[in-house]
């Protein structure tokens, strides 16, 4: 028979393990979302919402297109690990 202590302590682990698998599911989503964004934003147009997230008059990382791009790019590290670890399996 199962004590409730362990039978707690599994269900627990199974908590986490799904937590971290969902984590590394978002983190995965980040680069190419932010990538979509800055083609739309782009194509469609800021607006006033480019016009306020503007830094400075003529600055190149002004507005919502280079600011969606840092994004994808800064969230691009899973996307990096999960290459890499695909290429070892491979590689062995």
């Amino acid at each position: 028979m199962t004590s409730p202590a362990s039978a707690t302590a599994g269900a627990s682990r199974d908590g986490v393990v799904a937590a971290r698998h969902l984590a590394r599911w978002l983190a995965l989503a980040a680069t190419p979302t932010f990538a979509i964004m800055a083609v739309l934003t782009a194509m469609i147009g800021g607006g006033s919402a480019d016009m306020l997230c503007a830094a400075g008059h003529g600055s190149v990382l002004g507005g919502m297109v280079p600011m969606y791009l840092l994004m994808s790019a800064f969230h691009s590290a899973a996307w990096l690990r999960l290459i890499s670890e695909r290429r070892r399996a491979v590689g062995r």
